[in-house]
């Protein structure tokens, strides 16, 4: 059996990396989101749940448990798609608040809590304290996910939040650069097809020009 692709990482914003779960990195579009296992896999190469909680959470699930949690996170993602949409390319307002309940609502799950852990030898003091999380339903899963989100929403300028310029592209990024001039996903993605297509449309015009 082929191993699943790698889910892509490209955006510079856990939040919008979410949003690139499903996506057509080639020819054929990819939902890393489809089922349960779709979603404990990205979950961690995302490095949003640690290893130990999503074993433990797919072993004490029920039979479908995982996928309707799968079902929650598309949802999720089709609500926050929407709203991306609308306000990228100009920066928030106080006025948008309203629109990101359904987002509040979801964070509001989260049960966390302190803890005085060990520190790892040759640090300077013994023991540092530590936010701690409490997984104690399926749901709780989807909490890190909000967070990122939410993070995305407060640090950054939504007017720099751009689409691929790639023509079949659906990838999302914040634009960190410099200039703020990123128009691709990435070179080794959309950016060398460009090159590629523009070196093609030179070619072919300077034989017609022949």
């Amino acid at each position: 059996m082929s191993q699943p692709t790698p889910a892509l990482f490209l955006a510079d914003s856990r939040g919008l990396d979410f949003l690139n779960s499903v996506a057509t990195p080639v020819d054929t579009p990819i939902d890393w989101l489809e089922d349960g296992d779709g979603l404990l896999r990205w979950l961690r190469q995302a490095e949003l749940v640690p290893d130990s909680v999503l074993r433990a959470v797919r072993e004490r699930a029920i039979p479908g448990e995982i996928d309707g949690l799968a079902a929650q996170a598309r949802a999720l993602r089709d609500w926050f798609r929407a709203f991306v949409s609308t306000h990228m390319g100009r920066s928030l307002r106080k006025a948008d608040l309203g629109a990101l309940e359904p987002l509040n609502e979801l964070l509001r799950r989260d049960q966390n809590h302190h803890e005085i852990v060990a520190q790892p030898p040759g640090e300077p003091s013994a023991f540092t304290l530590t936010q701690m999380r409490r997984w104690n339903a399926p749901d709780a899963l989807l909490v890190p996910v909000a967070e990122a989100m939410a993070r995305l929403v407060c640090d950054e300028d939504f007017a720099q939040v751009k689409a691929c310029q790639g023509p079949a592209c659906t990838l999302l990024f914040v634009d960190h650069t410099r200039g703020r001039a990123r128009r691709w996903c990435s070179m080794a993605q959309c950016g060398n097809r460009a090159k590629q297509a523009a070196h093609r449309q030179r070619r072919k015009e300077a034989a017609d020009s022949e």
